[in-house]
């Protein structure tokens, strides 16, 4: 049940408050009349859904860049352990860097934390370990390797781009102002649509009941344009594409 009411925080305590505080003003002071509530509607359902729509993408971009960090590590992995002249002290060694880069990337993505300096030494060691073993390794084992270490630094720049930049924060804030200010509009035109002397409670309910909807789209797509942080339903579960998993 706790997943359901994940959606529900405090803007949607200040919003159903505005539509509880206007509700009571326009009852007492019989606030009513008629307007056209098309474009009200237009002015705040296309960017909300535009918004919703560039977060999923978001996520669905994340998931493929995920996908291709693991299998670049494993495949790096799987060149090593087929490598004959390395030690088995050698393979443990690369095999804990591979371990160490997915850990540090996976605790970037959880955290507030933009340094990828941690992340940056990490890789590195994968070019300092093949560099060391120079004559062990074959040139056209090397060349491989460093095809799928490509893989990965795009892989994780593009992770932390997703984990940096958001969708457009203007946007963003425009959507939340006008959903707190839609009950001052809406109330008085639902009013005079329903009729004065019509039972308040379904007034009520339909005033309620379209805010909740909007403000619980705008902490769904708050929750997924950042599906690292294990906040919400859609999130990303980092843990399946560790490379120990």
């Amino acid at each position: 049940m706790n997943k359901y009411l994940s959606i529900i925080n405090i803007r949607t305590l200040i919003s159903l408050a505005i539509a509880g505080v206007m509700l009571y003003f326009a009852f007492v002071y019989d606030i009513s009349y008629n307007i056209d509530l098309t474009l009200l509607s237009i002015a705040i359902i296309f960017p909300l859904v535009f918004n919703i729509r560039g977060s999923f993408r978001r996520r669905e971009k994340a998931l493929e860049h995920l996908s291709q960090f693991r299998s670049a590590l494993k495949t790096i992995h799987y060149f090593f352990m087929s490598e004959p002249k390395l030690s088995d002290e050698d393979k443990q060694e690369i095999s804990a860097i591979l371990l160490e880069i997915s850990d540090n990337t996976m605790i970037h993505l959880r955290e507030s934390d933009y340094s990828t300096k941690n992340i940056d030494i990490s890789i590195n060691k994968i070019s300092e370990f093949v560099n060391s073993k120079d004559t062990l390794i074959s040139r056209g084992l090397k060349a491989k390797i460093f095809r799928f270490l490509n893989d990965i630094h795009e892989s994780v720049e593009n992770l932390h781009a997703i984990h940096v930049h958001r969708t457009p924060v203007s946007l963003k804030a425009y959507c939340e102002f006008f959903i707190y200010i839609f009950p001052l509009i809406y109330v008085p035109a639902i009013l005079f649509k329903v009729g004065m002397d019509s039972s308040k409670w379904v007034t009520i309910l339909i005033v309620m009941f379209s805010e909740f909807i909007l403000i619980s789209l705008f902490n769904i797509q708050d929750q997924m344009e950042y599906p690292f942080d294990n906040v919400g339903l859609d999130d990303i579960h980092l843990g399946i594409f560790k490379f120990n998993r």
